[in-house]
């Protein structure tokens, strides 16, 4: 591809004759193994997971303004309030190339969600420019930031011009199959995975277009064991910020990969929650950024209900579950559980009810971790119980209800506002209806509901699951 994509234009570019795919695109990759059902620590406790602060910085007011798109209720925050870059409602009002545009349609991409419409158009600006923005999974991010690093790449050069960190296995995986699909009337396009356990030998150097990986593998292949050449690097990526942030050791390899990169590299990051760590840790990686936020309201996804059950016990929260699935019909469902002990019981409870069930934990080998959830996306189990390493990421198109069977909260026992906002976003998948049903058994669980709801002024209603033409109405 020769050269970066140019500014956007008003007229349309003439549409090419392809068919396209009916249906939305969905893509699941992942990694795991096997499961100690004595384990009693949560996977993140397992990890020694930390959020580290970094020193905040200040933005010049004179440098940008607010525009405040109320129909997508979206704010921006524009790095020069001068610049014509605009909304766009239509992907023919960019200036891509042929096989770009072919292999945007031919994924059945028809027009930009909401995160596409205000950030193509700032990505794809010539010169290239530097962006935070606030998007969840499901909402066509992904192939945003793809379509960015495939409008920069030269595939005629063979060596790395492109790199995407994510913080799993699983979502490199994931992303990697976005360019595939995305890049596929590129056939020189090549992509190498910076995972653990791809070992090349030392000194080489890769030939593929685009890299993408975790960021303690991709920190060596840069650093360590000279695989890539940073200063080539055009494009940045950093997926799921708040996730990385949230992991032993990430926040800091990350800021070094981005400090070997050249001053005129494309810097793109992504987080689905933006609290006051991402915050800093953004503004840390990103220089001079324009800045896509979703309002506070917009976080929970309007597409998902949310209910909660009152139980009084874990042998309750259960028969509540079983009541809930002998009233409505459920393609497939995810459950999560605080620890591997719960989630382990429950996995066994339901197959003693006859339920297809996968288990995922976090000290699960990568390869177990990939073929389980293989395995419940290809429809094998239809439901899949797990802790919170699976909350982020995991494309199931068929996922049609959540359940919290435990509510999500930190180490101290407050709230985890974003991983709950992660797990429900596992239904509701690219703008479908979905169901989030969260299981409440105490008052302390109940005062944990109702904070969670202040935080995204979001009314989560009581069900009664003894009462089925009650069920049967929420699946309506």
């Amino acid at each position: 591809m020769a050269g970066a994509a140019g500014q956007v234009r008003g007229r349309a570019l003439r549409r090419f004759p392809i068919t396209l795919p009916v249906g939305d695109v969905s893509i699941c990759e992942g990694a795991v193994v096997k499961t100690n059902t004595n384990a009693e620590k949560t996977d993140e406790e397992e990890k020694g997971n930390t959020a580290q602060s970094l020193p905040s910085l200040t933005r010049t007011a004179s440098r940008a303004k607010y525009l405040v798109d109320n129909t997508n209720q979206v704010e921006v925050l524009q790095r020069d309030p001068n610049s014509p870059l605009y909304s766009v409602k239509s992907f023919e009002e960019l200036r891509l190339k042929p096989q770009l545009l072919q292999g945007v349609y031919a994924m059945g991409f028809n027009r930009p969600s909401k995160i596409q419409e205000n950030a193509l158009p700032l990505m794809l600006a010539e010169p290239p420019q530097n962006l935070i923005a606030q998007s969840q999974s499901g909402t066509g991010k992904t192939a945003a930031f793809v379509l960015a690093m495939l409008s920069q790449v030269e595939p005629a050069n063979k060596y790395p011009q492109c790199l995407c960190l994510s913080p799993t296995y699983e979502l490199a995986l994931q992303t990697g199959k976005v360019i595939e699909q995305m890049g596929k009337f590129y056939p020189e396009l090549k992509l190498a995975y910076a995972v653990r356990g791809n070992k090349l030998e030392r000194g080489q150097k890769i030939s593929e277009q685009i890299v993408i990986g975790t960021p303690g593998t991709v920190l060596d292949w840069c650093s360590k064991l000279k695989f890539i050449d940073p200063k080539k690097i055009k494009v940045f990526v950093l997926d799921e910020a708040d996730v990385m942030i949230a992991t032993q050791g990430h926040q800091d390899q990350s800021i070094r990969i981005q400090r070997m990169l050249p001053r005129n590299c494309q810097m793109l990051l992504f987080s689905a929650t933006f609290e006051d760590s991402v915050w800093k840790f953004a503004q840390k990686v990103v220089p001079d950024p324009n800045i896509i936020k979703l309002k506070r309201e917009e976080e929970t996804l309007d597409t998902i209900k949310q209910y909660y059950v009152l139980c009084s016990s874990r042998d309750e929260k259960f028969q509540a579950l079983c009541n809930l699935y002998g009233a409505i019909t459920i393609a497939q469902a995810m459950i999560f559980c605080h620890t591997r002990k719960t989630a382990s019981w429950l996995a066994a409870e339901l197959s003693k009810e006859g339920h297809q069930v996968a288990l995922l934990s976090g000290e699960m080998m990568v390869e177990q971790r990939a073929a389980v959830i293989e395995r419940f996306r290809e429809g094998k189990e239809k439901v899949l119980v797990t802790t919170n390493v699976c909350a982020r990421g995991i494309d199931v198109e068929q996922v049609s209800v959540v359940i919290n069977f435990d509510l999500p909260v930190d180490k101290d026992g407050n709230p985890d506002n974003e991983t709950y906002l992660h797990r429900i976003g596992r239904t509701g998948r690219f703008g479908k209806r979905g169901l989030a049903v969260n299981m409440v058994d105490s008052k302390h669980s109940m005062n944990i509901l109702n904070r969670i709801q202040e935080h995204f002024n979001k009314k989560i209603e009581r069900l009664d699951t003894d009462d089925l033409d009650e069920i049967e109405k929420i699946a309506n």
